[in-house]
């Protein structure tokens, strides 16, 4: 019998979440398949089951994770001195465009995961209400309600434009997506 190091079950785990997002935002949650991710961990099909219950487990926990880990990159920007402004400034940048397999799942996925059982779109339903949240709380609006509003909108706006400035094949009109996004994000803030 094999002894591993304390910690391996969750570095493995870890490992085929990291796979799994990339490849997921790359190609798509229905062109991943368990065989393709599990071979770019470095690990037999068979150990997917020791460490999820199905794919839908898995999209689940790399959509849980991958959120979270972009809620993190967004506590750390509104802690800096440009606010919501740099978070909408790295969203909409040509770096975050260009990256789509590090870059926001929902942005990558948003379509699949409307096809996703109950479970999953709770979980992702979750994650985006926080970052809503976050949003929120740094516009500025005459009631929370205003506010949400324009969170709401901001984030759409986000996603959408980024969803687009990926989709087309003209550089310039990509970068122009971009930048005409973020202002108009930056204008819903309500900043001055």
């Amino acid at each position: 019998m094999v002894r591993y190091e304390k910690g391996h079950k969750d570095e493995t785990r870890q490992r085929i979440l990291d796979v799994a997002a990339r490849q997921f935002r790359e190609r798509g949650v229905s062109a991943a398949g368990l065989a393709g991710i599990m071979a770019e961990a470095g690990l037999t099909n068979g150990a997917f089951y020791v460490h999820f219950e199905s794919k839908e487990d898995l999209i689940r926990t790399v959509l849980d994770d991958a959120l979270a880990r972009r809620e993190q990159v967004w506590r750390k920007l509104e802690g800096d001195e440009g606010g919501l402004a740099a978070m909408i400034g790295d969203y909409l940048s040509a770096r975050h465009r260009d990256d789509p397999g590090g870059g926001c799942p929902t942005a990558a996925i948003v379509a699949e995961v409307a096809r996703e059982p109950a479970a999953t779109r709770s979980t992702f339903t979750e994650r985006i209400a926080d970052i809503v949240a976050r949003i929120a709380a740094q516009v500025k609006g005459p009631s929370a309600k205003q506010r949400e509003a324009d969170a709401l909108a901001i984030y759409a706006l986000m996603v959408g434009a980024l969803q687009l400035s990926r989709a087309v094949n003209d550089k310039k009109l990509s970068d122009r997506i971009l930048a005409s996004g973020a202002a108009a994000a930056r204008r819903l803030t309500g900043a001055p």
